[in-house]
């Protein structure tokens, strides 16, 4: 909704509520609590003289699915203007496509009709307005929004974002790191290693290799040890090794497997149980000197607070695609950095959020290692992007990812090329269970 046409609702509300004594207006003022319509201390027109001729005048949002089962089909959203430039964005949410979808069209009234350059304002607005705070739904909503804010401002200023944010931070690029999920052999490990020397990759992550019961026995802990272990020897004391846990295991398996990976030097462990507990985190924390990293699942800069304060991670993961767009990302590395947090963005949804976050790394002063969920080896996906983008997207060249120069977000996209993959519909996520039944983290 309008911040105009809000106020206009909210004189409505007091007139009712100065007749309410009436019999004919008392049904009226039963139906409303009476919290949503005070007085505002802005003036209707308080933005009149600040507008700079831009306007949202369209908003569309495309589900993409490039399997028919996927669960999590791309959510993109496109914004149109009155000068003929339009921002893409995307609030891909895994297992939750079609509620993303219906979230961002939830917004049409805060968006469409708005100055795209009062990013913030918007970003504010759509946040503080919907009352309720943001969880991965209306965080991802807000993320494709703003990306596609952020798009039409860089391009109306001729500037790519990462100019608009102080950057490039390093010349070079922004360094990555691909997933070794899939090699499970020490053979398989030495050719990776090999082909990574080749083309100047330095880091990889994997997971662990099963399920853990909240008390695990010993055999099953021995097992994930000598994975980490063999994972060091075959790749190497040159190439970096991130380890996702991905809350899989309680705060008691945990705490044994961070203290035995210790020798392993390892870049860091991520998420060791559940991003939301914090006071277990704490513990893990205490008995590892490995770097602790988690936050994909975090929305907003609120949602990392507790985080900060604790000072119990070393490395933030938050997604572009769910914590608030860039202006969420960016306001997280900010209060990361000024608490000796670095950066490390998760990024495995689909190319225009993965495009996007590199333009914030860029102007990361704290920023560690950027996320693809891809293999050293192009696959299907990344077929697909080039079709689409008319460059590999999200490739890395000597182990970093290019910056483009181009305004905005550095790409251009048309409709038509996503009609090749029609939107299949919501699919959930895995589902996982224990031997006896019982859900499992994953």
């Amino acid at each position: 909704m309008l911040r105009r046409n809000f106020l206009a609702f909210g004189g409505a509300g007091l007139a009712l509520a100065r007749n309410a004594a009436k019999p004919e207006t008392r049904q009226a003022a039963v139906e409303t609590c009476g919290c949503s319509f005070v007085p505002q201390a802005a003036s209707i027109g308080a933005f009149e003289h600040l507008q700079s001729g831009l306007k949202v005048t369209g908003m569309k949002v495309f589900g993409v699915s490039l399997t028919p089962t996927s669960d999590r089909p791309y959510v993109f959203v496109k914004l149109e203007t009155n000068q003929g430039l339009v921002g893409w964005g995307e609030g891909t949410l895994e297992g939750k496509a079609g509620a993303a979808i219906a979230c961002i069209q939830d917004f049409h009234d805060f968006v469409v009709g708005s100055d795209p350059m009062q990013v913030e304002h918007t970003w504010q607005s759509m946040y503080v307005h919907s009352f309720y705070r943001a969880g991965p739904v209306m965080g991802s909503a807000i993320s494709a929004i703003d990306q596609a804010l952020w798009d039409i401002r860089g391009k109306a200023l001729g500037m790519p974002v990462h100019r608009l944010l102080g950057g490039p931070f390093d010349p070079r690029g922004v360094r990555g790191y691909y997933h070794a999920d899939g090699v499970r052999t020490r053979e398989g490990l030495v050719r990776l290693r090999g082909t990574a020397i080749e083309r100047g990759v330095s880091c990889f992550k994997t997971g662990l290799p099963t399920y853990y019961e909240w008390i695990e026995r010993r055999k099953k802990i021995g097992a994930a040890v000598q994975w980490m272990q063999m994972l060091r020897e075959a790749l190497g004391p040159d190439i970096d090794i991130a380890i996702d846990f991905h809350a899989k295991t309680s705060p008691s398996v945990a705490s044994i497997l961070v203290k035995e990976a210790e020798p392993l030097n390892l870049l860091f462990i991520e998420e060791p149980c559940p991003p939301e507990n914090a006071g277990a985190m704490a513990k893990i924390a205490r008995r590892s000197t490995t770097p602790i990293a988690t936050g994909e699942r975090l929305v907003a800069h609120y949602g990392c607070r507790e985080l900060i304060e604790m000072g119990i991670v070393d490395i933030l993961q938050t997604d572009i695609n769910h914590v608030g767009g860039i202006t969420g990302l960016w306001k997280v590395s900010r209060m990361a950095a000024v608490s000796g947090i670095s950066m490390a963005p998760h990024a495995c949804e689909g190319p225009i959020g993965g495009l996007a976050t590199l333009q914030v790394n860029a102007a990361m002063p704290n920023f560690v290692v950027q996320e693809i969920c891809g293999q050293i080896d192009p696959g299907p996906a990344d077929k697909v992007w080039e079709e689409w983008l008319g460059f590999p997207a999200m490739r890395m060249v000597d182990g970093r990812f290019p910056l483009s120069q181009k305004p905005g977000l550095g790409f251009e996209l048309s409709e038509a090329s996503l009609a090749k993959y029609p939107f299949g519909g919501t699919r959930p996520m895995a589902r996982v269970f224990h031997e006896d039944g019982s859900v499992a983290e994953w």
